[in-house]
């Protein structure tokens, strides 16, 4: 192999595919990228193709390149990426003669050694096109909705963001027992897709999405529910997860369909107190929220610990109620809303309470909410 290609593409394009790589992969090779130059594995003739993948997660990316000698090249992924960032900004020229590699830029020069790219696994092909999305849109809602999941490993079917697709509205849900965050949104489906649900890690998907997302080009979503695969493509890349192979909870019956309270105000006013009334509270464990005529009493801590209280204005609708919350998960619902003001609505101190966006005049902005489960008051 011998090749020249821009410096800012090849170290932009390596640390994307070496993003995805296990930090301790269980055999070596599973932790290198595949350089693929001339199209030897499919790709195209003109460019180079980086490419990584640990039978769970697989990243590709295609730059233009000036291919002397096409070739196949199997080097450690984070080694490269940490090479191609601190390199001068002038072209790159990579080649490789029998196991070691050689990156030359400027006055600097790199040789690592290869793996042999035969014990590397063949990558996953893409799985079926189900439709297309706005980028950056797709990449907020699934940062709004990875907030509420599980980091547990052991319960695997909380630990991923279920995707449904009806007709043209695609709905994602996640949660993690104690709360809940639903984001629905229309989006333009291939004629022929049915419809469907999976469930995805949520990690995976998030970062996927954040990175693809960025550049706010439109995203191809495929879906392969019977090969397990989930497919995100756009600017020349494109990813793919493995799907979890569990149930996800019956999530529709917890969202309650009425309330007796509802609260409005800003999301800035009400994050900033919460922040500082639970630093007392001990190991974040609970403020409380008594709701009466237009004000709202935050308060956390006690005696022993120490006490913390701020009054705020609201507008409020309903018989007083005091009800309160885990404060690290009721911030986590307020910074995913995306809104100035913030809707607040409840039953009895003991029900979910659902965080819905609202506008400047208090009208709910439909397409998000955030179930949150109260904690239970003392005495």
């Amino acid at each position: 192999m011998k090749i020249r290609v821009e410096r800012d593409a090849l170290a932009d394009a390596v640390a994307w595919v070496a993003r995805s790589l296990p930090s301790r992969p269980p055999v070596p090779v599973l932790g290198g990228v595949l350089l693929d130059a001339g199209g030897e594995s499919g790709g195209d003739a003109d460019a180079l193709t980086i490419s990584g993948f640990d039978y769970e997660v697989s990243a590709t990316a295609g730059i233009a390149a000036t291919i002397a000698d096409g070739g196949r090249a199997l080097v450690s992924g984070r080694l490269l990426a940490d090479i191609t960032k601190a390199l001068p900004a002038q072209p790159v020229d990579l080649s490789v003669e029998g196991s070691r590699a050689t990156i030359s830029c400027g006055s600097a020069k790199f040789s690592l050694p290869t793996m042999p790219v035969e014990d590397y696994p063949q990558l996953p092909s893409q799985p079926t096109f189900a439709g297309e999305l706005a980028g950056d849109a797709f990449s907020s809602a699934v940062a709004q909705v990875a907030v509420a999941a599980g980091k547990d490993d052991t319960l695997p079917m909380l630990t991923g963001l279920r995707i449904e697709i009806s007709g043209d509205t695609l709905t994602m849900v996640a949660t993690d027992r104690f709360r809940l965050a639903m984001r629905e949104f229309t989006w333009q489906p291939a004629e022929e897709v049915t419809d469907a649900a999976v469930l995805v890690p949520a990690r995976t998907l998030a970062e996927a999405a954040k990175s693809l997302g960025s550049s706010g080009a439109t995203l191809r979503l495929a879906l392969a529910s019977g090969d397990g695969m989930l497919g995100l493509s756009g600017s020349g890349r494109y990813t793919t997860t493995r799907l979890l192979d569990a149930e996800f909870p019956p999530y529709r019956q917890l969202l309650p369909d009425q309330h007796t309270s509802r609260a409005v105000l800003d999301v800035s006013t009400l994050a900033d107190a919460i922040k500082r009334v639970s630093l007392v509270a001990e190991r974040g464990a609970q403020v409380r929220m008594e709701f009466g005529d237009e004000t709202l009493r935050l308060s956390a801590g006690g005696d022993d610990e120490g006490s913390a209280e701020e009054e705020l204005a609201v507008e409020y609708e309903g018989e007083p109620v005091t009800i309160a919350f885990n404060p690290g998960y009721l911030t986590d619902g307020l910074a995913a809303l995306s809104s100035d003001r913030v809707e607040l609505t409840f039953t009895t101190p003991n029900r979910p309470a659902l965080i819905k966006p609202a506008d400047s005049d208090g009208t709910v902005i439909p397409g998000y909410l955030y179930l949150l489960m109260p904690v239970r008051l003392p005495g």
